[in-house]
């Protein structure tokens, strides 16, 4: 039956008020992802400008810490002794680690940039410090401050951006860490983690081993996950055992959740460790 005339005009009238209520939806939802986009891009700014800000004060605070420690010692103040700050940090790491801390500290370096900072640690007894890659993004000057505070320039010697190592070169001869079997690390074991967490140089934090073979930013499962604290400035440093050797180097941590901290395995940090100094060296640093 054919349709009237004026039922065709409400259906037109319908449609083209369906058609427009499409229309108006489809600029709204436009007009909408447009603010998102714009809000999250502003918000991406200000957390740079932050990170920017915040690796700036970390490295002012650690330049006034040395200043302050220069200009006391050349005004006949006797600072405390560096064994006395071993004791603290032995204090500090419990029990199970005070045999192994003082020993352990000497082998690791603050590192620090133009842009930002870190840890490292010394892997042979020549100078070689490996740390992660990130922790030199940016950065045009390299040094290195060891436990004595002595501020020493350090030489990019090559990096792996996939497992975020870097290997670096400083002079002098130094005590150095070992690395351990990571296939013999067992959950649950205890760990310490020593680092320069906001600019506090030479922290321990002390942990258990929570799961091993986690995923990570490389996309294999080469990792520690670790409850002990892991904060800005810890990057690069090493995750010690109870026998003093290094199992892994902090990488990472997900700021989602709490002591949640990775490591990359010791086991393939070696095998970085290697291929770096292989290419630029033409010799392995580690057996």
């Amino acid at each position: 039956m054919a349709l009237k005339k004026h039922h065709k005009i409400i259906i037109g009238g319908f449609s083209t008020f369906l058609l427009g209520v499409i229309i108006a939806n489809s600029l709204f939802i436009y007009f909408l992802y447009g603010q998102l986009q714009l809000s999250y891009n502003v918000l991406s700014e200000d957390l740079r400008e932050m990170q920017i800000d915040s690796n700036n004060k970390f490295n002012e605070l650690t330049k006034n810490i040395l200043q302050d420690r220069e200009e006391l010692m050349s005004l006949g103040f006797q600072l405390g002794s560096i064994d006395e700050e071993f004791d603290l940090l032995k204090a500090s790491a419990g029990e199970d680690f005070s045999g192994i801390v003082e020993s352990g500290v000497k082998s690791v370096v603050s590192i620090i940039t133009d842009v930002g900072q870190g840890t490292g640690f010394i892997i042979s007894d020549e100078g070689y410090i490996v740390t992660n890659a990130h922790v030199l993004v940016g950065g045009k000057k390299v040094n290195a401050i060891t436990s004595d505070q002595q501020i020493i320039s350090a030489q990019l010697l090559g990096y792996n951006s996939n497992f975020d190592v870097a290997l670096l070169k400083i002079s002098g001869n130094y005590n150095s860490l070992t690395l351990a079997d990571s296939d013999d690390v067992a959950i649950g074991e205890k760990v310490i983690a020593i680092g320069n967490p906001y600019g506090l140089q030479f922290s321990v934090s002390q942990g258990i081993v929570s799961a091993v073979h986690r995923p990570g930013i490389s996309g294999e499962n080469v990792y520690i996950q670790t409850d002990a604290a892991l904060n800005q400035g810890n990057s690069g440093g090493p995750l010690i055992n109870k026998k003093g050797e290094v199992i892994g180097i902090n990488n990472f941590k997900l700021s989602e959740g709490e002591s949640l901290g990775f490591a990359l395995e010791s086991n393939y940090l070696k095998d970085v460790i290697n291929e770096i100094s292989l290419e630029v060296l033409n010799q392995t640093l580690i057996d």
